[in-house]
């Protein structure tokens, strides 16, 4: 069976398993980032599946995949909303963090060391695919985005983040985070890899999705927040699509 796995990128994120949960530690930026992350996939699950996040267990009955799940910084609250969860890494050291975790934290979150193509392979179908902060790190964009889509059941919703690629984005995600704030290890992205949105939106069609939405995730360095924009794609952005079949 294919698989876009890029060895070199798991190898990068397996060095830096055990930090997951620290939140000054090498994945500080995610951590600041997930509030708005969170924000966007709610209120996207919410509208699609008329779902009323004030109400207890808002996702129950919905089955969610996590690509690329880390120690769990997502996967975690969806569970709390009541989903069925299962979270996927191909970089097998995040699992046993991610198990860990939930363990303490009283959730029951299936945690799988594989691939979106072993599991699209296998047949699984989920109501909902997170794909953030994970296209720019695979070796085949498009046969991966494939993959993502046979995991959809039909009506299937498909939130995908990544980062834009040009001037501002190199010199914001690879020189400030990487050289100058130090929030990640040199070399953890390749500007090369980044995909504008423009580009993901084909790619997504190319694979069978079908774009609704784009936004902007957007950091402040005067408040040191971030927030959601309609406008400023220019750095880190995230789309929402569905399966129509």
């Amino acid at each position: 069976m294919t698989t876009t796995v890029d060895a070199s990128e798991i190898a990068k994120f397996e060095a830096m398993a055990a930090e997951w949960w620290d939140p000054h530690g090498k994945f500080k930026p995610l951590h600041m980032m997930n509030p708005v992350r969170l924000d966007y996939i709610t209120s996207q699950i919410a509208a699609e599946f008329d779902r009323d996040l004030t109400g207890p267990q808002p996702f129950a009955g919905l089955r969610i995949m996590d690509i690329g799940c880390g120690g769990g910084l997502l996967s975690e609250p969806m569970a709390r909303l009541g989903a069925d969860v299962v979270g996927v890494d191909a970089a097998e050291r995040n699992i046993p963090v991610a198990r860990t975790h939930a363990a303490q934290s009283g959730l029951q979150i299936d945690y799988r060391h594989t691939t979106a193509e072993a599991m699209a392979a296998a047949g699984e179908r989920f109501d909902v695919v997170l794909n953030m902060e994970v296209v720019e790190h695979v070796a085949d964009p498009l046969a991966y985005l494939t993959a993502c889509r046979q995991l959809l059941k039909p009506g299937g919703l498909h939130i995908c983040s990544t980062i834009n690629r040009n001037p501002k984005s190199f010199a914001v995600a690879i020189v400030g985070a990487e050289y100058v704030m130090r929030w990640l290890p040199k070399g953890t992205h390749e500007w090369a890899k980044f995909i504008t949105p423009d580009e993901l939106y084909e790619l997504m069609r190319q694979a069978g999705l079908e774009p609704v939405d784009r936004k902007g995730f957007v950091f402040n360095p005067v408040s040191w927040a971030w927030s959601v924009s309609d406008r400023d794609l220019s750095v880190n952005y995230v789309t929402a699509a569905l399966n129509p079949a």
